[in-house]
């Protein structure tokens, strides 16, 4: 995929343990919140934030998670693994897609986009990248935040 792509919804992905592959255009109208994940991190329990945050919140804001190995090797699954323990541990019922490099040599073209517009790489699994309705504006919330975190709620435009 050319890095050279100007807009977020110019991207595609297949979908976690499938061969379906989904554009990120099918979420224009909502913002996007996007989340590089790892089964095996301290990080793992946001997970019941972020379905939580989809259950009340999934028709104004898209919860994309990424799964990647990049930080401690923390997510070494398969995709068929990830999925298994993504649902039956946390219900997650959100948009999970392939496993994706975030850092590094190998980084996903959308990573470098999104890096590049808010000038933050991801530091550790669970960063977020939020991206308005219209992509003017890409923001960056560190792992640590909780996807609940008031200030992340209020850039997403969301009160709980």
């Amino acid at each position: 995929m050319s890095q050279d792509l100007t807009s977020i919804y110019e991207y595609s992905f297949k979908k976690l343990n499938s061969s379906e592959s989904i554009s990120l255009s099918a979420y224009k109208g909502k913002k996007l919140l996007l989340v590089n994940v790892a089964s095996e991190c301290g990080n793992t329990k946001q997970y019941t934030q972020l379905q939580e945050l989809h259950a009340l919140h999934g028709d104004k804001v898209a919860i994309l998670g990424f799964p990647s190995n990049d930080f401690g090797k923390q997510e070494p699954g398969t995709e068929s693994d990830i999925a298994t323990f993504c649902e039956k541990n946390y219900g997650v019922e959100f948009p999970m897609f392939e496993k994706i490099s975030v850092i590094g040599p190998d980084t996903h073209p959308l990573y470098k986009f999104m890096s590049e517009r808010v000038g933050e790489l991801v530091e550790w699994n669970f960063g977020k990248y939020i991206v308005d309705v219209d992509q003017d504006r890409v923001n960056y919330f560190l792992a640590s935040t909780d996807p609940l975190d008031e200030a992340l709620l209020s850039c997403l435009g969301i009160t709980i």
